[in-house]
């Protein structure tokens, strides 16, 4: 009893189905690269395993303590060129206040940078994931084409955007978030001096 929902697809004469199935009915498993025109490196979710993998950029999902580690260190290192800088306008001995407050505030220029880069590249990989087509080109920067997603791989890059790389933005907003009140209690500070 062979109707039209029983019968099974024609078989385009290469052992498979015209419908993505092998000759016996079974479902194949077609690897990504097969049907994903994007070149490797442009694969969104190439880039996000580079970027995990990556020293600078896998700092952003550390733990606490080895999330705060690199900005503290990098903070402390401000200081070497900072602390001079501060200390010729305001005399440590005369004025500390001002000369902590100041040299503080211009330590934080290059972590603030760091967590700038490191927001950027995780923000592209989480757009990227979360597109349903993406953008890519073959060779250069005039040959630009558009992969539109299988479903299958819109759910897992959208997964992953949710789950991996989305807490990780929020833990960057929450640091800009506290720099920013370190300035605002710093400048506050300042007018009472």
């Amino acid at each position: 009893m062979n109707g039209p929902m029983n019968s099974p697809k024609q078989s385009s004469g290469d052992g498979r189905a015209g419908d993505g199935r092998a000759g016996d009915g079974r479902l194949q498993k077609t690897p990504l690269s097969a049907r994903c025109p994007v070149p490797a490196e442009q694969i969104p979710i190439k880039e996000y395993e580079s970027m995990s993998a990556s020293w600078f950029y896998s700092w952003g999902a550390r733990d606490l303590r080895g999330y705060l580690g690199p900005i503290i260190s990098l903070w402390l290192l401000s200081w070497v060129v900072v602390g001079p800088m501060a200390a010729v306008s305001f005399v440590p001995a005369k004025l500390p206040p001002q000369f902590i407050i100041s040299a503080s505030l211009g330590a934080l220029l290059l972590p603030t940078l760091a967590l700038i880069q490191l927001y950027i590249g995780w923000r592209h990989v989480c757009d990227r994931l979360s597109q349903k087509a993406v953008p890519y080109e073959e060779s250069g920067w005039y040959d630009g084409q558009i992969w539109e997603k299988p479903d299958d791989v819109i759910n897992r890059d959208r997964l992953i955007a949710d789950y991996q790389v989305k807490p990780l933005l929020l833990r960057l907003q929450k640091t800009f978030a506290t720099i920013l009140g370190m300035i605002a209690f710093c400048l506050v500070t300042w007018q009472f001096l």
